[in-house]
């Protein structure tokens, strides 16, 4: 059994503390830039046709668009507009994020009367373009569409709260935390 030298032991102890300060110097500037969140939502609706319940979470980085949230998404009424056409009430399974966006348009209903409203990604409310899965379909994605969660009010021209949305299906009420 060979025998390392002195020197070489130092050397490796140094290079480990080194590697080891390394690593943790980029985790922690990484995290300190995160914005963890969670939400829940039963019903997010607004379309001529359909509903979706989504929930949960992940951690992003505004600044740079680096996150992978995700979570469980179910059509609760078949969708017959938007990205979602053709998502049977009882389909869908789970939702992940394909990319993180600046920014997104949206109306939270199909009335040609509503105005478009823009959702900004920031400390609190996050904008993402997300694939959608169904039971069968495996790693292949059933659909992909924008959306958006938020703790506050991003509709206040529609009554009540309106704090989630997914494109072409709309709006709707969502158990919102984010921390930073």
């Amino acid at each position: 059994m060979q025998r390392m030298s002195v020197v070489a032991r130092v050397c490796l102890a140094v290079l480990t503390v080194a590697a080891f300060a390394g690593v943790l110097g980029a985790t922690a500037a990484f995290a300190k830039d995160n914005t963890g969140f969670g939400f829940n939502a039963g019903d997010i609706r607004g379309g001529t046709a359909g509903a979706v319940s989504l929930t949960g979470g992940g951690a992003f980085d505004a600044s740079t668009g680096l996150g992978h949230p995700g979570g469980g998404f179910r059509c609760t009424e078949a969708v017959g507009q938007g990205p979602l056409t053709g998502c049977q009430a009882g389909q869908g399974v789970r939702w992940d994020t394909d990319s993180a966006l600046a920014s997104t348009v949206f109306k939270c209903t199909s009335s040609p009367a509503e105005a478009l409203k823009t959702a900004t990604t920031g400390a609190d409310t996050v904008a993402l373009h997300a694939d959608f899965y169904r039971a069968g379909d495996g790693t292949h994605e059933s659909f992909t569409a924008n959306m958006f969660v938020s703790t506050r009010d991003l509709a206040p021209d529609i009554a009540g709260m309106q704090n989630v949305w997914v494109q072409g299906v709309g709006c709707g009420v969502a158990g919102a935390h984010f921390s930073s």
